[in-house]
């Protein structure tokens, strides 16, 4: 979600007239959009403000503004602990940016962090349509903001707000109008997208009906969610997933640990054989459906007790891939009051190396499973480690890396790839044949003298 409001924010910028550089010296404008979920987060934030600051001093019309999650959290002390950044503002008034810096320039430094969504700042900004995409064949929508859970370790609905739902019509509309533009891959953007919907009516569940208008619309062949909460996994999404093609075989399933105890201490509103049971019911319903969960090692009082029985659930459920965190205590959280029950690090450590093996295991044994099958392949361009290769996205969302053997193949083909090796972490494979050529125009820079 922070990287989608990153584009939206570069969107911005091009639209007041500015061009992105790579070079933050030779920048007018650099902005920080910050996340607060760790606190790793914090302090690679006031490292980075600490650089710019020579670079500010050198060149004192250059602008630094800081928004996100931490300036909606901090928003007085960011000036404090660098008083050389021009704007702060938050996540409920993103769209406010351009204005900001724009003020910021005769009025001095400005603190502009909302307390609650500022809807007539935000409605005129197409989130997605004009956004600075990375991949222009590929985009997300935000279809809520906020988060109505109380998980114990997390932060997000103190930065983010009550969730929030977007218009329905408003985001089939934003769908035709990328697909128009020639995307063909859509994620749909939530804290808890099987919630979408409920503060808007009482017909349930929308985000079935969400997924299969998105799935209607003429050029999008990859629709994709992030994130479903498990006690909200509904067999109505299951359903809807099956029967709309263009929904892809991929499910992200946080599972945060494998103890009851610990989960009700973490406040996720399930137990394990809940969990289990609806993991099992999505398997047995979509075909071939690769499954993705987070976990967090180390929350306050997790005895070995806990960890072991989390070992037992993750091999069991068999996960195709896994995000992985050590417990961060965030201000603000029930989390962070329980000092006394802390874990001491070299106790995390070793768990989470543990984990990890166990995770590399089921992974490696589902990529071993898929060689020899032929995949339908997304590139998304050459391999970062070697241009020789190009690395596409499966419908199930795994990485695979294939030689360039046709020059005019590009980001945004859609290609046959048979997979000849399986790894942890993604597929290799060998080229085929080409479905179809990208459907984006490419965009060509102009110049202006």
């Amino acid at each position: 979600m922070n990287e989608h409001d990153s584009e939206r924010l570069a969107g911005l910028m091009v639209a007041d007239g500015m061009v992105a550089t790579a070079d933050e010296a030779e920048a007018d404008v650099v902005i920080f959009n910050t996340c607060t979920i760790r606190e790793n987060a914090d302090l690679k934030l006031y490292s980075a403000l600490g650089q710019m600051k020579a670079i500010k001093e050198a060149r004192p019309q250059m602008q630094i503004a800081v928004g996100g999650c931490m300036a909606q959290k901090d928003r007085h002390q960011i000036l404090e602990r660098a008083n050389w950044v021009d704007v702060v503002f938050g996540t409920h008034n993103l769209a406010s940016a351009p204005r900001l810096l724009e003020r910021s320039r005769s009025e001095g430094p400005i603190v502009e962090v909302l307390d609650a969504p500022d809807h007539e700042v935000n409605r005129d900004m197409a989130p997605a349509l004009y956004a600075v995409r990375e991949l222009a064949f590929a985009a997300w929508i935000t279809i809520q903001t906020g988060c109505d859970n109380t998980c114990a370790y997390c932060i997000v609905p103190s930065v983010r707000g009550e969730e929030i739902s977007r218009p329905f019509d408003d985001l089939v509309l934003e769908a035709e109008m990328l697909a128009a533009s020639g995307v063909s891959e859509i994620t749909l953007l939530g804290q808890n997208v099987n919630s979408y919907g409920r503060d808007i009516t009482r017909r349930r569940p929308l985000f079935a009906d969400l997924l299969r208008a998105v799935g209607r619309v003429e050029g999008i062949e990859r629709i994709r969610y992030t994130s479903p909460h498990p006690k909200d996994l509904s067999p109505e999404t299951i359903a809807a997933m099956v029967e709309t093609p263009a929904v892809c075989p991929q499910l992200h399933l946080p599972l945060q640990s494998g103890s009851d105890r610990v989960l009700k201490a973490m406040r996720r509103s399930y137990k394990v054989d809940r969990y289990v049971d609806r993991l099992a019911r999505a398997r047995a319903a979509v075909d071939d459906l690769a499954v993705t969960t987070d976990l967090i090692v180390g929350f306050p009082g997790e005895s070995d007790a806990d960890f072991d029985e989390t070992l037992e659930v993750v091999a069991a459920c068999e996960f195709d891939s896994a995000y992985t965190f050590i417990f961060s205590p965030r201000e603000g959280t029930r989390g962070a009051l329980m000092s006394a029950q802390f874990i001491p690090e070299d106790v995390i450590k070793s768990r989470f190396e543990r984990l990890k093996k166990v995770l590399d295991r089921s992974a490696l044994r589902k990529h071993e499973a898929r060689v020899g099958r032929r995949e339908e392949v997304l590139v998304e361009g050459p391999s970062r480690r070697n241009e020789r290769m190009l690395s596409g996205r499966t419908r199930q969302g795994k990485l695979i890396h294939f030689a360039q053997v046709d020059e005019s193949l590009r980001a945004g083909s859609l290609v046959m790839v048979d997979v000849t090796h399986g790894a942890p972490y993604h597929l290799l494979g060998e080229y085929v044949s080409t479905v179809r050529a990208p459907r984006h125009k490419v965009r060509i820079p102009l110049l202006h003298s």
